[in-house]
């Protein structure tokens, strides 16, 4: 009689602490769901130069994942000391970040002060890098950039430019347009591939910072690139490696593979970052 009695209550005892764990366990998914994991694949080559003055970082806290690459002029010395300076400031500083909503403001903060870093390390040397910095939080895009490194999407085939490079070309096309100039001075131009912004330099006014986050959908790619890679791969082939599905890891590898078997003579540093968020 005792155990008819007592055998419902643990049944019913029982059922419920199968819908707590029940419950938890979609609280559980929901949050891996809102968080998913963030892919990172990176790669690098020298190239035929005799240093490597392209750096790179990648770091995630609470405020989001960064991705940092420098790459360091090549025609200045201290390219190096200047790419790694800058990249460190940027990590350094987005640690100390206390609310994503202030992102635009360490951008330029941490611009400035990598900056003034380069320039005191430099001791009157010339020296210079250019930065492109990408931040993902809330699957919103956040960026800034300096020189011709890019910052770049693929998505579903296709690549969506997101900055502007810092170069003379870009001066060009405006004196074009204003009629100042023709096409073909504009395109034949010797110094079109010039930068005309850096860190680095004492004329250095601020950093090109995303006015709005640009919103990342399913499948997304984010790409930072240095002129390496750019200058020696077309989109076309950039876009069969990325199309294809592999992790972030691999497409990045196969990038610098593809980059060393074109074996150009004066190939430069190459980098490229990829940040795949999972959905």
């Amino acid at each position: 009689m005792f155990l008819q009695e007592v055998i419902p209550y643990f049944v019913v005892v029982a059922v419920i602490v199968a819908i707590i764990l029940l419950f938890r366990l979609r609280a559980a998914i929901i949050r891996q769901e809102k968080n998913p994991v963030m892919q990172i694949g990176n790669g690098q080559t020298i190239g035929r130069r005799e240093e490597q003055d392209d750096y790179f970082a990648t770091a995630t806290t609470s405020h989001g994942t960064i991705a940092v690459l420098a790459d360091g002029i090549s025609g200045l010395a201290n390219g190096r000391l200047a790419s790694t300076l800058a990249v460190n400031t940027f990590i350094r500083e987005f640690s100390k970040l206390d609310h994503p909503r202030h992102l635009s403001l360490y951008f330029s903060r941490a611009a400035s002060l990598a900056n003034a870093e380069i320039l005191q390390a430099l001791k009157g040397s010339r020296g210079g890098t250019t930065l492109v910095a990408a931040v993902i939080h809330d699957g919103m895009l956040h960026w800034g950039a300096v020189g011709d490194s890019i910052l770049t999407v693929f998505r579903r085939g296709e690549f969506i430019p997101i900055n502007q490079k810092d170069i003379y070309e870009s001066v060009l096309e405006e004196r074009f347009l204003a009629g100042e100039i023709s096409k073909d001075e504009a395109i034949s131009h010797p110094k079109k591939k010039q930068l005309i912004n850096y860190l680095g330099y004492e004329g250095f006014q601020n950093i090109e910072i995303g006015r709005e986050p640009f919103p990342l959908e399913k499948g997304d790619k984010v790409l930072l690139l240095s002129d390496g890679v750019y200058d020696t791969l077309t989109e076309l082939e950039l876009e069969r490696i990325l199309f294809q599905k592999i992790s972030a890891h691999d497409a990045a590898e196969q990038i610098i593979e593809t980059v060393e078997s074109k074996q150009k003579a004066n190939q430069d540093n190459a980098t490229v970052v990829i940040l795949e968020k999972g959905w």
